[in-house]
């Protein structure tokens, strides 16, 4: 698989092989995910009548907590070149009470595409402006020589290279130097006009705080700084003078209104079952506004007016106490496709373990190979922790995959506390291990309840 590929470049197959580097099982959703995503790809090919008629299809993800809702999306946010961002439904309320508004998810996916398409210019210009940071470092490390003697000068040359060779191999990035630093544009004591930090600030100094910030625009200062940090001021410096803004911004909202993704997590959170105490009313209060970002609406951002037509949304939540009927209708017909996630299994848990590029095996490997202690699990502990997991899940509340952490920091919670005991030896976690290490908590149930 290249892993350079674009999110917007990949059939549906190959999204779905993506995310199975990283997920295992849960085959419907991915599948779901990579047509819903195929489709925006598609529907740019379209002519400009069809187009107007095709609209995104947006998907309702249900299934307990742990169980790669919130994975997928964030591996799908890693493939693409598309805007995406993800939200809490928890966190936005009604008009008109204290809180997030809903169209600031909007706000946000817009700033999400502008650093998206700001990241991929720099990149495209990094290669121009490497050697002219090179030599600004340089000038830094040796500010005494002065333009001429740097071109003629043998002896000075000579030092010039032998510093090149240091800084390329990182030996010099802790070094301090001083360089001019432009003063940052912040207000001290102010946020956002209106908003609850405001209670109590005098608008005069409001005012003050404002006239000492435009004032201090365009000045800078001179600061002491690692090497480090000063190669990523005058990266940015550099990458700042050969990207246009008005292109960056041009570019942005075009992938915001025709790509974007916004994933809304815990979407049950503000399901209202009928009743009409003062939370309930809140919570369809939200739904209603989330409504009209959903239909397609226009809302105004510091880049300029977003429409939300052909924004993809995926909501995820594990409905365990609620259901997706229990959100408003005009809300449930815009999430017109819906997949449940499937409870994991002993089998699932085993495979978490060992298949995933990222798994949790591979992670405490390479944690305690930090400290020299070589890390080797059979293959029966393995199965045997996987069996744990599931009875824990079975026994307390089901919080998926993540009770593979629990387990796993439980199992090697005394070696990781004396590794340095066991630098340079191997250590080999077997059936007998597991049975040692936590066989008295999966035993008692109250313990299971309470630890695992």
């Amino acid at each position: 698989m290249d892993n350079q590929k674009k999110l917007d470049d990949m059939m549906p197959r190959e999204i779905v092989e993506a995310l199975d580097e990283y997920i295992i099982g849960q085959d419907q959703a991915k599948k779901l995910i990579a047509v819903a995503i195929r489709n925006r790809v598609r529907r740019k090919r379209l002519s400009d009548e069809m187009k107007s008629e095709v609209t995104p299809k947006n998907i309702i993800m249900i299934g307990p907590t742990g169980v790669g809702k919130t994975e997928i999306a964030r591996r799908i946010a890693r493939l693409a070149n598309a805007p995406f961002i993800k939200v809490e439904a928890t966190k936005y309320t009604e008009v008109g009470y204290v809180g997030r508004d809903v169209e600031s998810m909007v706000r946000d996916l817009m700033g999400a595409s502008v650093s998206l398409v700001r990241e991929e210019m720099f990149k495209a210009n990094e290669a121009l402006v490497e050697d002219r940071i090179e030599e600004k470092l340089l000038d830094l490390i040796i500010p005494a020589i002065d333009e001429q003697k740097k071109e003629s000068d043998v002896q000075v040359i000579d030092v010039r290279n032998n510093m090149r060779t240091l800084l390329r191999s990182g030996a010099l990035d802790d070094k301090e130097v001083e360089m001019a630093v432009a003063q940052s544009m912040k207000v001290s004591g102010v946020g956002v006009f209106g908003s609850p930090a405001q209670d109590g600030i005098e608008l005069g100094n409001i005012f003050q705080d404002l006239n000492n910030m435009f004032s201090s625009q365009g000045k800078s200062k001179k600061r002491k700084v690692t090497v480090k940090r000063a190669r990523e001021i005058l990266r940015e410096e550099e990458l700042d003078k050969l990207v246009d803004n008005d292109k960056v911004v041009d570019e942005a909202k075009i992938r915001c209104e025709e790509m974007g993704i916004i994933f809304i997590d815990e979407i049950d959170k503000i399901a209202s079952k009928g009743s009409t105490n003062n939370a309930d009313v809140s919570r369809e209060g939200v739904q209603r506004d989330i409504l009209p970002i959903v239909e397609g609406t226009k809302v105004s951002t510091k880049w300029g007016v977003i429409d939300t037509t052909n924004i993809l949304f995926i909501a995820a939540g594990a409905f365990s106490i609620s259901k997706p009927s229990d959100l408003i209708p005009e809300l449930q017909g815009r999430f017109p496709l819906r997949v449940e996630l499937n409870d994991l299994k002993s089998e699932d848990f085993y495979r978490i373990l060992v298949e995933p590029n990222n798994a949790i095996v591979k992670q405490y490997k390479a944690l305690l190979e930090t400290e020299g202690v070589e890390l080797e699990f059979t293959d029966d502990a393995l199965h045997h922790v996987a069996d744990i997991a599931e009875k824990a899940n079975t026994s307390a509340d089901n919080i998926g995959a993540r009770r593979l952490h629990t387990v796993m920091e439980k199992l090697l919670e005394d070696l990781s506390f004396s590794a340095e005991d066991k630098k340079d030896q191997k250590v080999v976690i077997d059936a007998s291990y597991v049975d040692k290490a936590l066989g008295d908590i999966v035993e008692n149930q109250d313990l299971t309840r309470y630890i695992l």
